[in-house]
């Protein structure tokens, strides 16, 4: 089920999490909240193979962190119209729901995500070009799902 970003903490059960997607052509970055819905943490970077294996990936990362709804980093274009990979991103959460994740969808506008994390991880952890390639995928998941939990929490109050 597709809804709007504010509706999501309304549609989770208690102890259920949010999962953060980045969505890429060659990998799909994911990352969890907490239960508090404070915090988000990169868990892993999914090498895209075929559509079947990237879903048991995520499926297996709903079940193992009791993932109630997923957030998805939406690749808008800087003026704020849409990519042409928005409806990708689209289809891609369409996909999810007819293969056997049924929970609440969301999308958040991702611009800069990945810009904002390849500058923190080359200033501030000084990493290699290729550590950051393993890690800028997830990490951007994190810094998405991030900013949809301040916009939560931000609505809430």
């Amino acid at each position: 089920m597709i809804t709007e970003t504010q509706n999501i903490i309304k549609l989770l059960k208690p102890g259920q999490r949010i999962m953060g997607i980045d969505l890429g052509e060659k990998t799909i970055g994911v990352s969890v909240s907490d239960p508090a819905f404070r915090v988000a943490s990169p868990i892993k970077t999914i090498r895209r193979k075929k559509f079947k294996t990237d879903i048991i990936e995520i499926k297996n990362v709903v079940h193992d962190y009791n993932i109630g709804a997923i957030i998805l980093g939406f690749p808008l274009n800087m003026d704020g119209s849409k990519s042409k990979r928005c409806q990708s991103t689209k289809q891609f959460a369409l996909n999810l729901s007819y293969n056997g994740i049924d929970i609440p969808m969301a999308f958040f506008d991702e611009r800069l995500s990945t810009v904002a994390v390849e500058k923190i991880l080359i200033n501030e952890a000084d990493m290699s070009r290729e550590k950051r390639s393993k890690s800028v995928d997830k990490m951007a998941s994190s810094f998405i799902l991030q900013g949809a939990l301040e916009y939560l929490q931000n609505i809430e109050h």
